[in-house]
């Protein structure tokens, strides 16, 4: 018996086979296997076109059934399917579910000033108690600008949606989207459990123009024929979980209880923590959406910050300072360096307009380079020590809201790889760093055992998570002296 879980990323898709009763990993593949290209035609936008996220899924399926079918693993045994995706974007769809334009997604940040005109005519009195955040560059706002840009696009939607939830649609013929998906796009009112009816008064969006919503976990709609041909898979495998990359990967991590914490570090970098009261940030640095088991009767709210810049920042390096060597050969040159970059300092911030700075658009900038002592190391490791400090400057707002950030839970994936970046995180935070053997396509594999009821709990679905190590906090002092010299370099 089998779970088959996808990862909807906007670098690429991924796809995992998990054989449910032991819970490992039989099979896995990833496409494209260079970054998907991302749209901009102006500065600051970010755009993919959706039907390239099925062409990767199809292909990631192809390899990972080509692979399970060498180890005597069948498609005919897959017994739920779970989706993860990357959240805030948006897909507008007509009654005949085409896609009407290129799918806006998380790092796009035309939005900002529609969200900001909103957070300051609805009052943050509502927003914030409401939607836990301001309406920011998020999916409602996304929605708001194509209103008002592109009306004749604007008359044909019939539905908006979450990546996840097209990806869903595509699969199953059924449009529907979570409480959770409609959180993160800032669409859902936690004091009424329901859509914001002021929020979509306030932009003059129908409700219906919104998805049915159905539980994070249980059956969501089945394979349909067309879609099982081309993946190669048998139709009626029912879709059992969908929900966001972050809340995702804190499942994936076991990660659904008060004080616990998740963290990742692709292109974008988080810290995801678990509350179990409605709680936001005065200035919406760090937002608050609802976690994969949240409820209104019980609640859980994943308060997350986000750094747009972060491996995108290492990636860039690789192009332009460090070409033609690996992230292991620039590892090494960046461990020649002492902690501080001697003096030299990196912000990331060079992704689109971040959130923990108050949705500004500062770009990525260098400071303290001295021609005659600094060169291509020096910059290697002050860009990731600026990536985890950026991640610190955030993580002081999450302690601000009441969150204890003792202990940090990531995948061994992306800039968790390095060493520098686990070393600096911990000894700056002054936080313990577990790394698991897990990644978000075999999470959403699990979420969908839980889902499908092949699982009767989390924990039994988490039962053979791997510890891969265990990073504690050292040279504490340096690291928070350099700290301090990067964030005087932060002018907000």
């Amino acid at each position: 018996m089998y779970l088959l879980g996808y990862d909807i990323g906007s670098s690429s898709v991924k796809a995992s086979l998990v054989e449910a009763q032991n819970g490992k990993c039989v099979a896995s593949a990833f496409y494209p296997k260079t970054e998907a290209p991302i749209i901009s035609k102006q500065p600051g936008w970010a755009e993919q076109d959706p039907s390239m996220w099925l062409g990767n899924l199809r292909l990631a399926t192809e390899d990972v059934l080509a692979q399970a079918k060498e180890k005597d693993a069948h498609a005919k045994d897959i017994k739920a399917i779970g989706i993860s995706y990357q959240m805030h974007g948006l897909v507008c769809v007509d009654k005949d579910m085409n896609v009407l334009r290129p799918a806006i997604i998380w790092c796009d940040s035309r939005a900002v000033p529609y969200g900001q005109k909103a957070f300051e005519e609805l009052g943050s009195e509502y927003c914030l108690p409401h939607l836990l955040n301001s309406p920011g560059n998020f999916t409602a706002a996304k929605l708001a600008w194509v209103k008002e840009n592109e009306p004749d696009v604007y008359k044909r939607i019939w539905k908006v949606m979450l990546p996840g939830d097209y990806i869903a649609m595509r699969l199953t013929d059924v449009v529907c989207t979570t409480v959770s998906g409609l959180s993160e796009g800032i669409f859902w009112d936690f004091q009424t459990n329901a859509p914001s009816a002021e929020l979509l008064d306030y932009f003059g969006f129908d409700q219906t123009i919104l998805p049915q919503i159905k539980p994070t976990f249980g059956i969501q709609g089945t394979l349909k024929r067309k879609a099982a041909e081309a993946l190669g898979l048998p139709a009626g495998i029912p879709v059992t979980y969908r929900a966001g990359d972050q809340p995702n990967n804190a499942l994936s991590l076991n990660v659904f209880n008060p004080g616990e914490i998740a963290s990742t570090a692709g292109t974008s970098g988080v810290v995801y923590g678990v509350m179990d009261k409605v709680n936001y940030d005065p200035l919406s640095r760090v937002n608050s959406f609802a976690h994969v088991n949240h409820s209104a009767q019980d609640p859980r709210l994943g308060v997350l910050l986000c750094i747009n810049g972060t491996g995108i920042l290492n990636s860039w390096m690789r192009r332009t300072v460090a070409s033609g060597l690996t992230y292991s050969q620039m590892n090494e040159l960046a461990a020649q360096v002492p902690i501080g970059s001697d003096g030299v300092s990196i912000l990331p911030f060079g992704n689109g307009a971040e959130r923990m700075l108050e949705n500004k658009e500062s770009g990525c900038s260098i400071h303290g380079v001295q021609f005659n002592r600094h060169g291509q190391a020096h910059l290697l490791r002050a860009a990731q020590e600026g990536i985890v400090f950026a991640f610190r400057y955030g993580m002081e707002v999450m302690e601000s809201m009441g969150l204890k950030l003792d202990k940090i839970h990531a995948g061994y994936a992306n800039m968790f790889q390095s060493k520098i970046f686990r070393d600096t995180l911990a000894g700056v935070s002054g936080a313990t760093i577990e790394l698991y053997n897990t990644d978000g396509s075999v999470g959403a594999a699990k979420g969908a055992g839980i889902g499908a009821g092949i699982y009767r709990n989390a924990d039994e679905a988490f039962a053979s998570l791997e510890r891969l190590d265990v990073i504690l906090p050292e040279n504490e002092a340096d690291y928070r002296q350099a700290y301090e010299k990067w964030k005087s370099y932060i002018n907000i």
